[in-house]
């Protein structure tokens, strides 16, 4: 098989073997490892049938001490665990409209050494700086299209350009301030940066309870390890947004702004509220006085807000200056804003950098604003608006993912080795009708880490989504959002589309 992400590269994906489960009894037999076979991806936990990495040693151990009826009691309790605590996320389905599901949580964690995640880390922080400069230039002077090295006509198509933000500053010249960049092991081992999401980037609070299950469920392997912590994030998040403030008060009042309960990620909202002693609040609860001012409605009467974390798409936030069908946001919130009466994470047009088409340029906007070769490399990327990666990709649907510019979720896309003609035919089509609105990337062969199935273990592909706040300092978590494709064979790993999540432990070596 090749693995590589080259031109040409060829795809073949056999299925990974489970463990299997042997013994003399029917019920509650040992786990046997010699058989866990990740196929050609590359296992975190596993290095070969039978040999733990020098990092999954304890916990493999653990695993082998076990059997199938202590492993799936394990993941029953966890299972429990999350109903208990009503850690849940909403899907929509055509059928049934809205319906409210458990978190779907493996209790095999996910463990990166910190030697690894110390280059991981800063790479992040310099991705998040280049691409923070890259915004504000695309609303100020744009040298970066004068100079020719950003397209002008990509801007020109952008569907998250806000032209009402054209010459704001807004405090400590960052618009991302909660960014979640998504990062993906091919087979040989490196880590790239998939995609970054600036708009309204969700999954933290997964991040910060799938920790505290864990811990419920396997106390012990915590004597074995010492995982960084990830429960200081609700303060560096408060701390991140008070430092937006446009009072100099000792402590500024922050409201997280949510379209309500039927959101797909009402759960954070409320979590992530509750965590920082801040206010949850809908676009009813507030309204933009004549001096430009938030003011949040309240039981003791009208109470001043300083800054608003909102999880509203720019487009709803404001029916006063973006869609005026809108009723989920405050009208003159932008206005006020503006005014720095308040202040705004993520702000308003930093969505322009979530667009997959400018993820292809990311590499040459950080050597742009800083000077430095990229600390993540990026998946190799065609971008369709070019005649000749174009034409490459259209002679090379069966062997690549197609993703469009805007959409998020694992929707809109072509996976090219699973496709039928139909469909490849029908994304030939899209691309001839508008290239600027697709890229191409290679099929990854995405690593995988031994996950509880039935009663047994097997490898499953994973990815990681880690938050960074940008404030007056930048902070990156320890670790991060383990995505886990949790059907056999499947590359998905969104909890919409049958995905589940994983711990994800950064662990100190003697490396």
């Amino acid at each position: 098989m090749r693995t590589s992400l080259h031109p040409g590269s060829t795809v073949y994906q056999p299925q990974p073997q489970g463990l299997k489960l042997v013994s003399s009894q029917e019920d509650n037999m040992p786990i046997e490892l010699k058989e866990y076979d990740p196929g050609p991806f590359f296992d975190e936990m596993m290095a070969g049938k039978n040999r733990a990495r020098p990092l999954a040693k304890e916990i493999i151990g653990l695993f082998r001490k076990m059997d199938s009826g202590e492993l799936a009691t394990r993941q029953d309790a966890a299972n429990l665990a999350i109903k208990e605590m009503g850690i849940t996320f909403t899907v929509y389905n055509e059928n049934d409209g809205m319906i409210d599901r458990n978190w779907p949580f493996d209790i095999v964690p996910r463990i990166i050494e910190k030697h690894e995640w110390d280059r991981i880390e800063a790479g992040l922080k310099q991705r998040v700086k280049a691409l923070n400069l890259f915004i504000n230039d695309l609303y100020h002077e744009q040298k970066i299209i004068r100079d020719g090295v950003f397209p002008a006509e990509v801007l020109a198509e952008s569907k998250n350009f806000r032209p009402q933000c054209v010459g704001v500053n807004p405090p400590l010249g960052v618009w991302a301030h909660i960014c979640g960049s998504d990062l993906v092991r091919d087979a040989d081992g490196t880590m790239y940066v998939l995609e970054d999401n600036l708009r309204v980037p969700s999954g933290v609070s997964y991040m910060l309870e799938n920790r505290l299950v864990t811990k419920r469920v396997f106390p012990e392997l915590f004597e074995s390890y010492a995982p960084l912590p990830v429960d200081d994030y609700p303060t560096q998040l408060y701390e991140m947004l008070a430092a937006l403030s446009p009072r100099n008060v000792k402590r500024p009042t922050v409201a997280v702004l949510t379209p309500g309960i039927y959101n797909s990620a009402y759960f954070e909202h409320a979590y992530l509220a509750m965590e920082m002693g801040a206010e949850l609040v809908e676009g009813r609860d507030l309204f933009v006085d004549d001096d430009d001012c938030v003011y949040m409605r309240t039981v003791s009467g009208l109470q001043r807000v300083d800054v608003i974390y909102r999880r509203i798409d720019d487009e709803f936030m404001d029916p006063e200056a973006f869609r005026d069908d809108s009723v989920l946001g405050v009208p003159g919130l932008l206005r006020a804003w503006k005014a720095r009466k308040v202040g705004l994470a993520n702000a308003p047009g930093a969505g322009v950098a979530d667009d997959k088409v400018v993820y292809a340029f990311v590499p040459e906007i950080i050597r742009y604003y800083l000077d430095e070769e990229p600390g993540i490399p990026n998946v190799p990327t065609y971008r369709c608006m070019y005649p000749e990666e174009r034409q490459y990709v259209l002679d090379h649907l069966e062997d690549l993912v197609i993703k469009p510019a805007n959409e998020s979720g694992g929707y809109g896309m072509l996976i090219g080795p699973r496709s039928t003609k139909a469909e490849r035919k029908t994304f030939a089509g899209l691309i001839k009708k508008n290239p600027r609105n697709y890229i191409a990337q290679p099929t990854l062969g995405l690593s995988t880490v031994p996950t509880v199935v039935g009663q047994c273990l097997e490898p499953r592909h994973v990815d990681l989504r880690p938050f960074i706040l940008s404030g007056r300092k930048t902070f990156v978590t320890t670790g991060g959002l383990t995505r886990v494709a949790l059907r056999k064979g499947s590359l998905v790993v969104n909890s919409s589309q049958g995905g589940g999540s994983k711990d994800t432990w950064i662990v100190e070596t003697d490396n």
